[in-house]
């Protein structure tokens, strides 16, 4: 079978960034950095989210993640995971700038931002994350917003610059899938609608409780650019089989997407026309 040829229009560009693959994994919830380094090279993926809090950075051994990241293959995109206001989220994107300055990694120039309203939820303060996004903006990031699946504050952070949104699928690490498609479904049409101020192009991200291959094919299958998880795959029986599953369901549904499914009938549609059939009934 003839391999399906990907051309550039079919890159995914966030900022500077363009990239191939659209799928965006974790480094976090692993049983052990060298298990997370074969599921980040079974995924394919080119951007690995980093959380930056200087805590998170070592393990019980005093390892440190980043030895254990390959930096010429992967752009790091550092994240405030774990921040509940926006000057908390704020001072974090910052200290991440600076740790990929040190090392000349590309991923310097954006952030995925987090504001955090609940322990309990997980889910988007969607004050606290507007308030941050518009400060980060304007000192220069490229700002890729975690969000709800509301597309009035949606579309209130693409006005104030975000990069790309990235609403949640269902909360952090709760392995629900896409929880409410039509809600997300109606984001990614009033985002990219230019009658409502927006762009073909802008890039929607569904990120968050992912718990399966055919979770990532439903949220491409509803018109996402890209999809972002972590636990889906760390926690996995066998997370670098998982990974690679994540893979090939995230091009599975790029391209059924694109392909253009086929209407929904009540009722049944004949794949071979009824003329020109051969009589089974002896005498006609």
């Amino acid at each position: 079978m003839q391999q399906l040829q990907i051309d550039n229009k079919d890159f995914l560009t966030l900022g500077s960034h363009t990239l191939h693959s659209r799928l965006i994994v974790g480094t976090g919830k692993y049983e052990s950095y060298e298990i997370m380094q074969d599921a980040l090279d079974a995924s394919g993926a080119e951007v690995v989210t980093v959380a930056v809090r200087r805590e998170r950075l070592v393990d019980k051994d005093g390892r440190s993640l980043l030895d254990f990241i390959d930096t010429d293959r992967y752009t790091i995109l550092p994240n405030t995971a774990g921040c509940f206001t926006a000057e908390d989220a704020v001072r974090i994107a910052r200290l991440g700038r600076e740790i990929l300055q040190q090392m000349n990694n590309p991923g310097k120039d954006w952030v995925k931002l987090e504001v955090l309203g609940d322990k309990k939820t997980l889910l988007p303060d969607p004050v606290g994350t507007l308030e941050a996004c518009k400060e980060l903006v304007a000192e220069g990031f490229d700002v890729l917003c975690y969000s709800t699946d509301d597309p009035v504050s949606a579309m209130r952070l693409r006005d104030a610059g975000a990069t790309s949104v990235m609403p949640a699928g269902s909360p952090i690490g709760s392995g629900r899938g896409i929880s409410n498609p039509a809600s997300i479904a109606i984001l990614i049409e009033m985002l990219k609608d230019p009658a409502s101020g927006g762009d073909p192009n802008y890039p929607v991200i569904v990120d968050a409780g992912v718990g399966t291959p055919s979770d990532i094919t439903i949220a491409m299958e509803l018109g996402a650019d890209g999809v972002l998880l972590n636990t889906g795959i760390a926690h996995a029986k066998d997370p670098v089989r998982m990974a690679a599953a994540m893979n090939a369901a995230c091009l599975a549904g790029f391209h059924g997407y694109r392909a253009g499914r086929i209407a929904k009938r009540m009722y049944a549609t004949a794949s071979s026309p009824w003329q020109g059939l051969i009589s089974t009934i002896a005498g006609e």
